[in-house]
């Protein structure tokens, strides 16, 4: 383990997965938020770079934090991920600790549906990026479009499955000037 890794074991004080990185700290959902509040003070981990979401199926919803600490020549970075059920997914809000993590929750909370709470009340989350009457929550794995319902997918997955009959391609026209293939290259002399 580096030697970030062992800092961050140490302020923690719970394991630290590497399996690549940046260092993973993987929390139960309870220890979400003084976990990142950990992070912050004790590892000095300031910048917050971005807050998400993976749809693991019957997993559930891991919700993933990146954050940095800059020092004087180098960042070290961490990732906190917590994995939350796909019935009823939620979670403290981190927004009080790092005000840039408000949008990120307005973000996935839109996209997968993950409620944010602060104090155990459930955040006011205005529509972010989708329109007021969506109904859905489109970066879901069990989420269907809407299009591919109304119209099936012309193309093929793989080779072999399209039901349509290939279309003959048009015969290529060359540009003006350009010679054919047997009026270019090398000739006798």
């Amino acid at each position: 383990m580096t030697d970030w890794g062992e800092r961050v074991r140490a302020a923690l004080d719970r394991d630290v997965t590497l399996d690549h990185e940046p260092l993973a700290v993987d929390v139960p959902p309870q220890s979400w938020l003084d976990t990142i509040l950990a992070v912050r003070d004790s590892l000095d981990c300031r910048f917050f770079d971005w807050l998400s979401a993976v749809d693991e199926a019957d997993e559930g919803f891991h919700v993933v934090c990146h954050l940095a600490a800059h020092r004087p020549g180098s960042v070290d970075h961490l990732v906190v991920r917590t994995l939350l059920p796909r019935t009823d997914p939620t979670l403290e809000s981190v927004a009080e600790v790092f005000a840039g993590a408000a949008w990120h929750e307005r973000e996935t909370h839109e996209m997968f549906g993950i409620e944010f709470t602060a104090g155990g009340e459930p955040l006011e989350m205005e529509p972010l990026l989708l329109p007021q009457e969506f109904e859905g929550h489109p970066l879901r794995k069990d989420f269907v479009l809407a299009s591919r319902v109304a119209k099936p997918w012309p193309g093929a997955k793989e080779p072999g499955e399209s039901e349509a009959t290939p279309v003959r391609t048009r015969r290529r026209s060359r540009p003006l000037g350009v010679p054919t293939p047997d009026e270019w290259g090398p000739r006798d002399v």
